[in-house]
């Protein structure tokens, strides 16, 4: 993906990576309904994401039948990366020693941290 996607576009793109394809009623009715988006709101949404060539689609008839085009997984990593070099100069110790310092890290936020740097040390 070249460009990134809004947060409203974000909120498409979790329909689609928990179920696809789904047609644009479909990605109506499983988007939070606490939005409020019409139909028109969801196919202008997903007509930026296909421009953006976050997904693809497809023919079914009179419908079009909308996929991911990007894996969730590749998609958070990408984020996170550019979040880590923008703010943090590329370095991940500085995010974890600003939420640490913030007292943002629970005591179980740091067994799992403890319990991953382990795990890649073996």
């Amino acid at each position: 993906m070249a460009e990134r996607i809004s947060e409203a576009e974000h909120a498409v793109m979790e329909v689609l990576w928990d179920e696809a394809p789904l047609t644009a009623q479909d990605v109506v009715e499983r988007v939070d309904p606490q939005r409020g988006w019409s139909t028109a709101t969801v196919k202008t949404l997903l007509g930026r994401l296909l421009a953006k060539a976050a997904i693809v689609h497809e023919a079914d008839g009179r419908r079009y039948l909308y996929r991911p085009a990007v894996e969730r997984g590749d998609y958070v990593a990408g984020e996170s990366r550019r979040l880590i070099d923008r703010l943090f100069g590329g370095k991940l110790t500085p995010l974890v020693a600003h939420l640490a310092e913030r007292d943002e890290l629970t005591a179980a936020d740091i067994a799992e941290i403890e319990a991953l740097l382990k795990a890649l040390k073996s």
